[in-house]
């Protein structure tokens, strides 16, 4: 869990503060075409928690910095389950805030689903069960929370994990680059580069893509293609 070291922080996680043990603020659970990573294009559930201690510059749910619901552990799982979906993404706001997702995570494992975690990078991954598919959001300096990142966090990675750069300039895209050969990133698991949405020409970055000559996947977020950008529960 993250320690609140300054007035800042401490009111960014303030909707958390008083949180009863064994229930989850959940901004919102719904189901989907998954949008991004190695699972796009498959029906998912995601379940959104409240709270994030970043601020990126291009971040889109904003919302779910303070809005939420108290909800039940077994409940949320039981809303989770009875949706019907094999894939199923724990997602924020930054979801390693809240020490309840760890055996919600772990329960939904148990219960057959494929359970995807969309983590900032921020936050240590080392109670994350194993089952869990991590994806990993390592912030770049065009976010303005690249300071943030956990660089240990790195080492935890399975081979069956990805790393998701969001890239908002070419500047962001060469500081990728130099992570990726300093750490070795391509070894450790699938690389993925995202175009910061409306910052970024797509074709632009497939082109510095394809000039690297790295295997790094290219990816553009589906459901801003199929629904407005800025719509919700999508």
């Amino acid at each position: 869990m993250i320690s609140p070291t300054d007035a800042k922080l401490a009111a960014r996680l303030k909707p958390l503060a008083l949180r009863p043990p064994g229930t989850l603020l959940v901004n919102e659970v719904y189901r989907s075409i998954q949008g991004e990573g190695l699972y796009a294009g498959l029906p998912c559930t995601f379940i959104r928690l409240t709270a994030c201690h970043l601020r990126c510059s291009y971040c889109d749910s904003r919302y779910s910095f303070g809005q939420g619901d108290l909800v039940a552990l077994d409940e949320l799982v039981g809303r989770a389950l009875a949706l019907g979906d094999t894939v199923v993404e724990v997602t924020g706001g930054e979801p390693l805030l809240q020490a309840e997702v760890y055996p919600l995570m772990h329960q939904l494992v148990e219960a057959g689903r494929k359970v995807l975690l969309e983590t900032s990078g921020a936050v240590g991954i080392e109670q994350v069960p194993p089952g869990v598919h991590v994806i990993l959001d390592l912030k770049t300096p065009g976010s303005g929370e690249h300071e943030a990142n956990l660089w240990s966090n790195l080492e935890l990675l399975k081979p069956t994990d990805e790393l998701k750069f969001v890239i908002c300039d070419r500047r962001d895209f060469d500081w990728s680059l130099n992570a990726i050969g300093e750490h070795a990133l391509i070894e450790r698991c699938a690389v993925l580069m995202s175009p910061a949405f409306g910052l970024v020409n797509p074709t632009d970055l497939a082109a510095w893509i394809l000039e690297s000559g790295r295997p790094i996947r290219l990816q553009i977020q589906l459901h801003k293609q199929l629904w407005a950008p800025d719509a919700r529960g999508v």
